[in-house]
């Protein structure tokens, strides 16, 4: 089985837990996923299976849309509310003041990454250091806020929308916004919509997909992630160049394109620069019959 499917994933579950009971799902070790959510986050998770594991490096710098909740007045060690309580303070914050503090975190931003997180310092994850009770210097890092929307104000919570680039941490934003207002914050919620060309529309619940009696049904092809790029049919020469690695001439524009082969199957990722076309990568079964 080879293909993409979108995983709407639950609370409690780990990225890796999820790609672990789809690999007996789909009976094969070839599976890994889209951007690891947190195991309190839901939503959006795209695992890629079999032969669609190669196209993992494209998806790891895809723009991702989330829904959070910033809870107000509390501040955490992991900088939601699954974490210990480190201070709580009255909150006196209008939506007028709420909506200054948010301009101040769109567009490009510098965050600190939190203690609890995967990333690593001298060799170590930055968690296996939180949790032996150490904490170390972290580097402030940029990122992107592409959009970042209030959605609801209650007074004591802010629901949001974020629309960001790969590296940003939302528990961390949260924290930010809520240090600006004064009183601190946290995050309550998660819920990633959408990642790359990818919506929770799309999504499947784990559960469903793991009771499915054609698990298969549910994967797309991996040329969906390469949809902004227009399609080309190949010659079957042409093809047959494409299949043993070997540019050929093809009077386009210069840019990236989708190719397929005659019969509509989809061949490879392919770059066009001065009238030749090359790979950039091949997605077809190599064990497949050469033209």
């Amino acid at each position: 089985m080879n293909g993409i499917v979108i995983v709407d994933k639950p609370q409690g579950w780990t990225s890796q837990d999820v790609t672990a009971r789809l690999r007996r799902v789909f009976g094969t070790r070839r599976i890994g996923h889209g951007g690891t959510l947190d195991p309190m986050a839901t939503g959006v998770l795209p695992v890629f299976v079999g032969r669609a594991t190669r196209a993992v490096e494209f998806f790891e710098h895809a723009e991702k849309t989330y829904e959070t909740v910033l809870r107000l007045g509390l501040t955490t060690d992991t900088e939601d509310v699954t974490g210990a309580a480190l201070t709580r303070l009255p909150v006196s914050v209008t939506l007028a003041q709420a909506e200054a503090v948010l301009e101040q975190f769109r567009g490009q931003i510098l965050q600190v990454p939190p203690m609890y997180s995967a990333l690593k310092v001298g060799g170590q994850k930055l968690c296996d250091l939180a949790r032996q009770g150490r904490e170390v210097e972290r580097k402030p890092r940029p990122v992107t806020i592409h959009q970042l929307t209030l959605l609801e104000f209650t007074g004591e919570t802010l629901r949001l929308r974020v629309r960001c680039s790969k590296g940003t941490y939302i528990r961390t934003l949260c924290k930010d916004i809520g240090q600006a207002l004064g009183c601190g914050g946290c995050m309550e919620r998660l819920r990633r919509t959408q990642a790359g060309e990818y919506t929770i529309d799309q999504a499947v619940p784990l559960e469903e997909l793991l009771n499915a009696p054609r698990p298969q049904a549910y994967l797309r092809g991996v040329d969906t992630l390469f949809a902004a790029y227009p399609a080309v049919t190949l010659t079957p020469n042409q093809e047959a160049r494409c299949r043993n690695g070997n540019p050929f001439s093809r009077p386009l524009a210069d840019g990236t394109y989708r190719a397929y082969g005659p019969d509509g199957g989809f061949l490879m990722l392919a770059k066009v620069e001065n009238g030749v076309m090359s790979t950039i990568k091949s997605f077809f079964d190599v064990e497949e019959r050469t033209l």
